[in-house]
């Protein structure tokens, strides 16, 4: 593959909703290119762009693919991405380095969750729209456009139309050339003809649609337009360009992705009218290319045979291979042996790489996603790619003892690939935590640990760390008395337990007379903090508790530290039963984004969660939710929450307190607990 200059660059996301059909747009396009020689099928396992085993058996798109586009003596960058809600971080990374998104959206099923999500969170990105499947049944574009329109702007504008739909679909009109171009299905092999008489009203009426947007785009086209003058055909393609970059408009294409109708001039107007490297928010203002090099990793793979592949673009300068370059935020210098061009799978080397354009690069000892590679005469650090929190959590073990230490190992490769995954031992649990965006994202995670790694896991429910505390006020004495010929044992205490709300723990002394000596107060202190460890309920630890020691008596030969710590424990056990022993249960703040209409549904399920409402903020058509709810409640929130609003919904939750478990609560955590021992 040729080295290409920053003009010639196109960086385009397909995005949207899961099963529009990105994944074949990008294989009918790199067809196009010649750079394959069949058209590969989702169903068939056999695209460029989806080559994980996961991918190829659920036939979805998992993780972001490159695929590299030579056409028209441009390089088109398209990243084929992941269109389920639990993927949606490889889209967040992309997006760092696309200039523009071609949303793909089904002809049957019109405008889905994603692709409202989409256009939410990236409302500034210039986007273009696919309208593809146009060959299936129940295809309706007109139906796919006014939904567009009704839901987003009314600045949709199509530079396309279709020629029949479902089985009779074969071609489109090309509204800016005013020509019918008839496609030979599978090749892409187009004819052109006169625009069929029966649709010259509609193609009338979308030309003129198609005008207005160019006309506004640019002040001088404007006046002229605004006088009733007419424009040129060059005219409208500058304002359509001008549109495309700015973002002003959003232009409409269709076409079957599968059949390779309507792909070829989409990838014409990308290179001739597409948003441009230099026009990237990221470094708005400069000249990219004279610039000195910067570059940021918006993707990291984790390949078994070669290491570790970080996927970059060059957002200013130029990267030449077998040079050295600065990494600002592990200030580290990185060496750059080879800058490889990733198609799918495949790889190929290039000497250099200009500003604008994307590549990877292996084995870097310290660079990671979001990490910028610069020079380090002149370090720039590029804002960071912020992804989301997971909030699906799961317990996890190796099936066998002997795949523990094979365990973390996996754990350290899967991290490096995937900055959403959390994984920590909890300590008061003793459980090891995964933590993932959902159900599907988990699901594969266990999968690619057996597959990549040969490490089996078992998943089970996450332990709530429950505390125990007292509610009553007691005085106990706690006597340990031990007689075994030669030196015995002798520690004998009286100590006050109360709750204490100021803290976990406090110890104090009232020792009048010297009944217990000094030297023996760390000792006792020492048995109570052992015995906290484990309380009397069900064996959690102890917490909010006073202990206050003012009496007992000793021996002045048997009397020793181990003594006094054995009579702390024996009075701590028996004035923890006695003074009203209870259960405390985590509580998290919750915050939850939703749209209005689920609002009823969100507060009733808050409800039957033993949750609070803490207040409510509007924000457009949108509500944020505070709530506190306790743990026990959340495990399967990131289901829950994807079922009531259809994956609408997102939400974040931290720790906030320990609060009392309900009466009729607590006998089940205490059966549960006796159970899981057994």
């Amino acid at each position: 593959m040729k080295v290409y200059p920053t003009s010639q660059i196109r960086n385009i996301a397909l995005v949207g909703h899961g099963g529009t059909g990105k994944t074949s747009l990008a294989e009918a396009m790199i067809y196009n290119t010649g750079a394959i020689k069949r058209l590969g099928k989702v169903d068939d396992g056999n695209t460029v762009a989806d080559f994980y085993p996961e991918e190829i058996k659920k036939q979805i798109t998992m993780s972001t693919s490159l695929i590299p586009c030579e056409f028209n003596n441009h390089k088109i960058n398209v990243l084929d991405t992941p269109g389920y809600a639990d993927f949606y971080f490889e889209v967040i990374g992309t997006m760092r380095v696309a200039d523009s998104m071609m949303i793909v959206v089904g002809a049957n099923a019109g405008v889905e969750v994603q692709t409202e999500v989409l256009w939410e969170d990236y409302p500034s990105t210039p986007k273009m729209v696919f309208i593809n499947k146009l060959d299936r049944e129940n295809a309706d574009f007109y139906k796919a456009l006014d939904e567009l329109k009704n839901r987003f702007s009314d600045n949709i504008v199509p530079v396309q139309l279709p020629i029949g739909m479902e089985e009779n679909f074969k071609g489109v009109v090309d509204l800016i050339k005013m020509k019918a171009l008839i496609f030979e299905t599978g090749t892409g092999k187009i004819t052109e003809e006169d625009i069929p008489a029966d649709m010259m009203d509609d193609v009338e009426t979308y030309k003129e649609e198609l005008i207005e947007a160019a006309a506004e785009a640019n002040d001088d086209l404007l006046t002229k337009y605004l006088e009733g003058e007419e424009l040129s055909d060059a005219e409208i393609i500058t304002g359509i360009k001008e549109a495309a970059c700015a973002g002003s408009a959003v232009f409409v294409f269709c076409g079957s992705a599968t059949k390779n109708i309507g792909i070829q001039p989409l990838m014409e107007f990308i290179t001739d009218c597409a948003a441009t490297p230099d026009n990237n928010p990221m470094v708005e203002g400069k000249n990219t290319a004279e610039e000195p090099f910067a570059a940021q990793v918006f993707k990291t793979i984790a390949d078994p045979y070669i290491g570790r592949l970080n996927m970059f673009r060059v957002f200013t300068g130029t990267l030449k291979a077998d040079s050295v370059v600065f990494n600002p935020t592990k200030e580290k210098d990185e060496k750059i042996a080879q800058i490889i061009i990733m198609t799918g799978k495949e790889q190929a080397n290039v000497s250099e790489l200009h500003a604008g354009d994307i590549a990877a690069v292996a084995k870097l000892s310290a660079t990671s996603t979001g990490d910028t590679l610069t020079q380090k005469a002149n370090p720039v650090t590029l804002d960071p790619i912020e992804f989301p929190e997971p909030t699906l959590s799961v317990a996890i073990e190796p099936k066998s003892k002997g795949d523990e230490d094979k365990l973390s190992g996996a754990f350290s490769r899967i991290l490096e690939e995937d900055p959403t995954i959390r994984v920590e031992k909890n300590r008061e649990t003793r459980q090891t935590i995964l933590r993932s965006m959902g159900d599907t994202h988990m699901e594969i995670i266990m999968e690619k640990l057996s597959r990549k790694y040969g490490v089996d896991v078992v998943s089970k429910d996450m332990r709530i760390p429950y505390r125990e505390t007292i509610r009553g006020s007691v005085k106990v004495e706690g006597k340990h008395k031990k007689q075994s010929g030669g030196a015995g044992q002798y520690g004998h205490v009286w100590i006050e337990f109360e709750p204490y709300a100021e803290g976990e723990f406090e110890f104090n002394e009232k020792i009048f007379g010297g009944s217990v000596p000094r030297q023996y107060f760390p000792a006792v202190e020492k048995g109570l903090l052992e015995a906290l460890e484990e309380g009397v309920l069900a064996g959690y630890p102890v917490t909010n508790v006073k202990a206050t020691l003012y009496d007992g008596s000793y021996h002045a030969v048997d009397s020793n530290e181990m003594a006094f710590k054995m009579a702390a424990k024996l009075a701590f056990k028996k004035g923890v039963e006695t003074a009203n022993p209870t259960l405390l249960e985590p509580i998290v703040n919750v915050e939850i984004e939703i749209p209005d209409q689920y609002m009823g549904d969100i507060i009733g399920d808050l409800n039957s969660k033993r949750g609070r409402v803490q207040g409510m903020e509007p924000s457009g058509n949108k509500q944020t939710i505070k709530a506190q709810v306790p743990l026990a409640e959340m495990a399967r929130y990131t289901i829950d929450l994807k079922s009531i609003t259809q994956g609408r919904g997102k939400f974040k939750m931290e720790f906030s307190h320990y609060e009392e478990v309900p009466a009729q609560n607590v006998e089940k955590v205490i059966e549960k607990v006796k159970q899981e021992k057994e």
